[in-house]
């Protein structure tokens, strides 16, 4: 089709587009040249199809999406949600609100999906204030879309995942109409705030007020906040009785997450039992969830059968299961041990991404990475957390345990 000898026509502002969304999901490689090939046509970035599948390209690269929408000399309500996205699915949330507040700087009105983007980016952000705003701006601007199910779950969200559980009752008891989708996120919002008994009320309430039947991912909810408040009975009761009173069978997050609530307890025993009840083979969320209850209890010798069942999974532990072994030997005062641990990461050169947090502060999002040398600001940060360490009467070790073992 591209050669000039083909008999087929030239592609054009049509054919492109289904060229672009193939290669999106082979390699970027061919959506680099196609993008190439479209400058030299002429067809980008005039056109409204071939610059929206430019975007959908680099979904999985925020910057280089970005640099395609800022040459767009018009955009569309599409583009700003598939920019938001990129960043919000790549971890930079502050980066996405940045381009959805620009949109009503170029006078874009958003509509509801671009507004569900935008919300769900402020909850992975923390940015409440932010949130609040476009909650405003809905009531004021497009109050029908409250009774949205994708804007409105998203709304609840943002506000259970913000610490503003009340707020988010209120959004979700003032919709008109709640499917499975609107009560599976309530259901999880009470979830994260370890809400247990709200939690399984509302897998009852779901069909006797909207007729709506819990699916798997409601129940999963409902096990989450047993297990974030301690309701260990309640949890193994719902897990024995989740296939009868609601017509869900137990799947495997259903069992990880059990194992999980037994192991915050001290019931690592039970959790092991109950992974040899299992019906299906158990993954890696399972063992870890045990290693990471052997760190607490201090369970040296499970904390290595953890370990090795993790070995025989796939491609096998990655650095955060090894450091979690290395702490569990250095708390048992078995140095030893944890120096070869420790020597096992570096021989088979197991990267992990470093863990980071975020935080708002008069609407600006900063983000802190662990063991951040790059932050133009980490003097003062670390100033900061010295005398906060010094008020609590702790003190700060900036080298945690790799300090011990160097």
């Amino acid at each position: 089709m591209l050669s000039p000898a083909s008999p087929l026509p030239p592609p054009d502002h049509l054919s492109f587009p289904f060229a672009l969304s193939a290669a999106a999901a082979v390699s970027p490689s061919p959506g680099t040249q196609l993008h190439a090939l479209l400058v030299k046509n002429g067809l980008f970035p005039s056109d409204h199809y071939v610059a929206t599948a430019l975007l959908q390209l680099h979904a999985a690269r925020p910057d280089d999406a970005r640099r395609v929408f800022d040459e767009l000399p018009r955009r569309e309500a599409i583009h700003y949600d598939l920019v938001i996205g990129a960043y919000a699915r790549a971890g930079m949330a502050a980066e996405g609100l940045g381009v959805f507040r620009a949109m009503f700087m170029d006078g874009v009105a958003p509509d509801a999906v671009v507004l569900t983007t935008a919300i769900t980016a402020c909850a992975q952000a923390g940015a409440l204030e932010c949130g609040e705003w476009v909650h405003r701006y809905v009531e004021r601007s497009a109050p029908g879309l409250l009774g949205d199910a994708f804007v409105g779950s998203a709304l609840v969200s943002m506000y259970a995942k913000c610490g503003c559980l009340e707020q988010a009752v209120r959004v979700f008891d003032g919709m008109p109409e709640r499917n499975d989708y609107v009560w599976g996120t309530m259901v999880g919002a009470f979830a994260v705030h370890g809400r247990a008994e709200e939690d399984v009320s509302c897998l009852d309430r779901m069909a006797r007020e909207d007729g709506v039947r819990p699916d798997g991912v409601a129940v999963l909810g409902a096990l989450s906040a047993c297990a974030h408040a301690g309701k260990v009975d309640d949890g193994l009761r719902l897990l024995r009785e989740m296939s009868r009173r609601y017509g869900v069978a137990p799947g495997h997050e259903h069992y990880a997450c059990t194992v999980d609530m037994l192991c915050r307890v001290d019931r690592l025993e039970d959790a092991v039992a109950l992974i040899e009840t299992m019906p299906m083979a158990p993954l890696a969320s399972v063992w870890g969830s045990v290693l990471t209850g052997c760190r607490t209890y201090a369970n040296v010798e499970l904390a290595e059968v953890a370990t090795a069942e993790l070995g025989k999974l796939g491609a096998g532990p990655d650095e955060g299961v090894y450091v979690q072994l290395s702490n569990i030997y250095l708390d048992a005062n078995r140095k030893d041990d944890a120096r070869r641990v420790r020597k096992l990461i570096g021989s088979r050169g197991i990267r992990k991404v470093p863990a980071y947090s975020e935080v708002e502060v008069d609407s600006v999002v900063s983000s802190f990475v662990a063991d951040d040398q790059a932050h133009p600001q980490r003097v003062e940060i670390w100033e900061v957390l010295r005398l906060l360490a010094d008020q609590m009467g702790g003190e700060l070790d900036e080298g945690e345990t790799m300090a011990e073992l160097s």
